[in-house]
Order: structure tokens, then C-alpha cells, then sequence
């Protein structure tokens, strides 16, 4: 991503008053808070077209986010401290679910 890309970015979590991560959900339910708040058929006779405005504004930015969360990608390699201590997929339930008092060990 270039440096236009990240200030839209920016701006639109700005504009929805969004922390610094944020998951899909939270960015559609400021969204549709700003789409109520904002909506032209809501607006008085003299903010119809400054509403409308932001509502193109709001829409613009709420793709621009969940385009950029559809594109995040996992890692496809292992990091070199998982690699040996998750072959065996018990050990690999047992090293994040071990403490679990339902999941981890086995019940007697």
C-alpha cells in the first residue's frame, strides 16, 4: 500500500471514529450509526444536500475498510518457534488449550 492508500485508510477510521484495529463488525455498526445520523430522507429541508454529500462520503469510506480487510492474509509459513512443537496435533491442542479447564485435559 502506498502512502495515499494508508492516509484514506486513516481518514475513514477517523471519520468512524474507529481505534487503531477494528473488526468487520464494528466497522458496519459505525457505519450504519453514521448512515442514520446522516441519511437525507432523515435531514431537514437545508441539510439535504450536505447529508447527501456525507452519505456518499460514508459509503466511499466503508468500502474502502472492508476492501482493505478482505485483503489481509495469514501467514502461510510457520514461524521458526512453532515449527517443531506443532507436529503432533495433540500438542498443538495442548499448547493453546491446555489451561482450559473444559477443553484441556482430559476429564475423569
Amino acid at each position: 500500500m502506498n502512502k495515499k492508500e494508508w492516509q484514506a485508510i486513516e481518514q475513514a477510521r477517523t471519520l468512524f471514529n474507529l481505534g487503531e484495529q477494528a473488526t468487520a463488525d464494528e466497522i458496519k455498526r459505525a457505519y450504519r450509526q453514521m448512515c442514520k445520523k446522516y441519511h437525507p430522507d432523515t435531514a431537514k429541508k437545508g441539510e439535504k444536500t450536505s447529508n447527501a454529500a456525507m452519505m456518499c462520503r460514508l459509503t466511499e469510506s466503508h468500502d474502502l475498510l472492508l476492501r482493505y480487510i478482505k485483503g489481509y492474509r495469514f501467514p502461510l509459513k510457520p514461524d521458526k518457534d512453532t515449527q517443531d512443537t506443532d507436529d503432533d496435533p495433540e500438542d498443538w491442542w495442548m499448547n493453546r488449550f491446555g489451561d482450559d479447564p473444559l477443553w484441556g485435559k482430559e476429564q475423569q
